[in-house]
């Protein structure tokens, strides 16, 4: 079955993406061909969507440290972003063709989630973007729909595509995620609903988008919303050894010479005595400081906001611990994750919190370590010793803090910018800013510029989106809807 979902792969890399920057750039190319089967498609767009670890993620995230130059990331001197992902959505929008002209249903439904995924990705990115009429060919000149409306779109979207699925009994062909499974993309899309609820949390009073009662109805009905139950069923991209389906920073010289674990993040993990330091990080070459007493005294790393210069000599002092050699020794690796299960516990754990739900907290919370130890695969025995700390369980005024913070050890280099986003809303985990390397005035950026593209070919519509949403123009650090 493995060689048989490469191949797919494969073929689908063959035939699949374009490389346009806009939807409406769309052209036949003679070398390709001009019909495929969706079951074709699906497996390059799961690739794409599923595919989010991320460097320079994990380095805005103050998990991760570069010394081979001043990185934008880092130093949070960040400018704009691209609408790449357009490109994205005009491959679903082509699994939808293909699938209507053999009646595909599970391919319409797979294509509500994985348009509402990338237009998530892009209205987080900027704020207002094309939605309504991104993807009209004919138009173009798209409008900017407003975040809200967006939101409150994709929520219908996702349930719509839990509704269709839930009315279908034919496996999903193609699928290279849960191999076809109708109730495993049923889970998936469910406590993606949670995700993108919880992303609203700051309009969680809004009547309009109902928020609140609408995770509340999710949770509550577990027949017709089912969520992840186990980490079997996180939605994950698990790595071969074979060419092309590697882990993606597999013989990564950057990598191997210019990433380092950022010191603010190896000092909470050290404090408390967390056994996923040593999966993630290697031991620092220098014995400066070290106690054969205290296994963790052998890791340090490199202060995020710091001078990049000191930075480079504690590295090269052997002071510092660069990231584990696994992630550029290794083929296979963990699964990159669009969203696991130990993510789908913190978000609970936080819906309790805010009291969304009536449920306990510490419960959802201590499960979801124990995903992320298990994701890890951290023996039962230093969990136990890890878990049995009384300072890990959530203490009353710190919940939120406590939950990001581990959310942010157990999305390590995985899962994209989710984190950025959470500590974007929350303010937790606290990101360093105040160490003498930093850009942009020592703020954490809180969006990116929209593309030059944008200016040069769609600038009325674009100029009337920036001057409704943002007062101070198209700045980096203008607050977008989401968050205010």
């Amino acid at each position: 079955m493995k060689v048989a979902k490469i191949y797919i792969v494969l073929l689908t890399a063959l035939i699949g993406l374009t490389g346009c920057s806009r939807v409406d750039d769309f052209h036949d190319d003679p070398n390709r061909p001009k019909s495929v089967d969706a079951e074709n498609i699906l497996p390059g767009i799961e690739v794409n969507a599923f595919s989010t670890i991320k460097a320079e993620a994990a380095l805005a995230s103050r998990q991760l440290t570069y010394i081979n130059g001043v990185n934008a990331q880092q130093y949070y001197n960040w400018q704009r972003g691209s609408f790449g992902v357009y490109d994205n959505i005009k491959q679903v929008e082509k699994m939808v063709e293909e699938a209507n002209k053999k009646g595909g249903k599970e391919y319409i439904a797979l294509a509500r989630f994985f348009k509402s995924y990338y237009f998530i990705s892009l209205t987080e990115t900027f704020g207002d973007i094309p939605y309504s009429e991104a993807i009209n060919t004919a138009n173009f000149y798209p409008k900017y729909d407003d975040q809200k409306s967006i939101y409150k779109n994709v929520l219908n979207e996702l349930a719509l595509a839990n509704t269709e699925l839930s009315n279908l009994n034919t496996p999903i062909r193609g699928d290279i995620i849960y191999n076809g499974d109708l109730l495993k993309w049923r889970k998936l899309i469910n406590s993606y609903r949670l995700r993108i609820l919880m992303d609203l949390s700051k309009k969680a009073d809004d009547p309009d988008l109902n928020v609140k009662q609408t995770f509340a109805n999710i949770i509550n009905n577990p027949a017709q919303n089912p969520v992840m139950e186990s980490s079997n069923d996180s939605g994950a991209l698990p790595f071969y050894n074979l060419v092309n389906n590697r882990y993606p920073f597999f013989n990564s010289n950057d990598l191997q010479t210019a990433y380092y674990m950022e010191q603010s993040f190896v000092d909470k993990l050290r404090t408390s005595k967390d056994p996923r330091l040593f999966k993630m990080a290697e031991k620092k070459t220098s014995t400066v400081g070290t106690s054969p007493s205290d296994p963790f005294s052998f890791y340090d790393g490199l202060y995020g906001s710091g001078d990049l210069g000191q930075n480079s000599t504690k590295a090269s002092n052997g002071l510092a611990s660069r990231i584990n050699p696994r992630y550029f020794n290794d083929p296979i690796n963990e699964p990159s994750l669009l969203m696991g299960y130990a993510e789908l516990q913190f978000v609970l754990a936080e819906a309790a919190v805010r009291g969304w739900i009536n449920a306990n907290a510490n419960t959802y919370y201590l499960n979801a370590i124990n995903a992320s130890m298990t994701f890890y695969k951290i023996s039962p025995t230093d969990v136990a010793v890890y878990l049995a700390q009384p300072t890990i369980n959530l203490q009353p005024g710190k919940e939120i803090e406590q939950i990001m913070d581990q959310k942010h050890t157990a999305l390590f280099f995985n899962t994209g910018w989710q984190i950025f986003y959470d500590q974007r809303r929350t303010g937790f985990p606290h990101f360093n800013t105040d160490g003498p390397g930093i850009l942009n005035n020592g703020k954490i950026p809180k969006r990116w510029m929209y593309p030059s593209s944008e200016i040069n070919n769609n600038n009325t519509n674009l100029n009337n989106a920036i001057t409704k949403q943002y007062p101070a123009g198209d700045n980096i650090n203008e607050t977008m809807w989401l968050i205010k």
